[in-house]
């Protein structure tokens, strides 16, 4: 029971990650309808948790996709609901040989498989298991936070609001009405996103590039896509497209350093020259994905670093290497970008891509020199 249990914690974390309210009080409900079932029914393990983790109408769709990316590998069709064979009796990749091909090995297994994948090293992993946490990260939801605007909106409490309270005495001939109240509205605060290309990013750059293209679908145009190496790159246009390998194709067209040199100084300087002192990076969450191996002047690099904290909401880096055990920030750039960070993170699997996805949307901020 202890594998099931964490096969379907891993599987309400997918969901969550992709947008959906699986809370910790769903999850358990989820769990305590499996007590009661077949857990190697598919049926059952899809209904159990349809019905527990979808909170409204909007969740179907999206709880059908992560249903049949983590359990086989397939693209459920939104809005339709998948038939019990949709959990193929198929290992994923990586999974051990009795997690497929007899009658009656458990999908639990395989499912089982497909949370390990979560946390491996993408750096490490076979060109069908990069495949799999390709399609894992086009599920991703990797919204921005919201903001206060300034605009207003009616409101059933907050300021009130004297136009339309004036409006609607008149309306009723004078006669006292109801007070109207007014608050600002939200907005999605702006997300940058710098990936650098360099060689010694190579095993990476891929899945910070496809992470950046789900955030570009999720935030519309709230976000923007620059990568870096030896020339800044903006990408923000060939990432809008909604298909996540026709995007990736664009991309690379688009970038002329691929596995080149790193010159973030020079880059970041660029950046904030041309786009961020213009007003881009002004109140944005501001996302580094960069292993921090500078080539360039380590002491431009923390000049730039300050000027950018001082636009920036926040500043968020991603570093694969952070992941390693003993790892310190030991490289000169990132040594001297290292004081000017708000939330230090590796990025380095599909685990941490969620996690940097929740930093994006403002949530589970951690600690810039842990």
């Amino acid at each position: 029971m202890r594998d099931v249990t964490e096969t379907m914690v891993g599987f309400a974390r997918t969901v969550r990650a992709a947008g959906g309210t699986a809370g910790p009080e769903r999850v358990q409900a989820m769990l305590a309808a499996l007590d009661h079932l077949d857990v190697l029914d598919p049926s059952a393990v899809y209904w159990a948790g349809r019905l527990t983790l979808c909170a409204d109408p909007g969740d179907l769709a999206r709880y059908d996709r992560c249903f049949a990316a983590y359990f086989s590998g397939a693209t459920a069709r939104p809005g339709r609901r998948p038939p019990p064979a949709v959990v193929r009796r198929t290992a994923l990749p990586g999974a051990p040989d009795g997690a497929s091909g007899e009658p009656g090995a458990p999908e639990a297994a395989a499912a089982s498989a497909a949370e390990v994948l979560r946390e491996r090293d993408v750096a490490r992993l076979t060109a069908a298991e990069r495949a799999e946490v390709a399609r894992l990260i086009a599920l991703m939801d990797a919204g921005a936070e919201r903001r206060r605007s300034r605009r207003f909106a009616p409101a059933p409490a907050g300021r009130l609001d004297p136009g339309r309270t004036v409006r609607e005495t008149l309306r009723r001939g004078g006669e006292t009405a109801l007070l109207r109240h007014r608050a600002h509205r939200t907005r999605p605060r702006r997300v940058v996103l710098i990936v650098d290309v360099s060689g010694s990013m190579g095993p990476y750059a891929d899945a910070l590039l496809r992470f950046a293209h789900a955030a570009a679908r999720s935030g519309g145009r709230a976000v923007e896509v620059f990568s870096a190496g030896t020339r800044l790159t903006r990408l923000t246009r060939e990432l809008r497209h909604r298909d996540p390998d026709t995007a990736m194709a664009a991309a690379s067209e688009a970038v002329p350093d691929w596995s080149g040199g790193t010159r973030l100084g020079e880059e970041l300087k660029e950046f904030l020259d041309r786009f961020g002192q213009r007003g881009l990076a002004r109140g944005a969450v501001v996302v580094i994905a960069s292993d921090g191996w500078e080539r360039g002047d380590a002491a431009l690099l923390g000049e730039q670093m300050a000027r950018l904290g001082r636009l920036a909401h926040r500043v968020v880096w991603a570093n694969p290497h952070k992941a390693r055990p003993g790892y310190e920030p030991l490289a000169a750039g990132m040594a001297a970008a290292l004081p000017h960070v708000d939330d230090f993170t590796s990025g380095h699997s599909l685990a941490a891509l969620e996690d940097l996805a929740r930093l994006v949307a403002g949530a589970g901020r951690g600690d810039a020199h842990a």
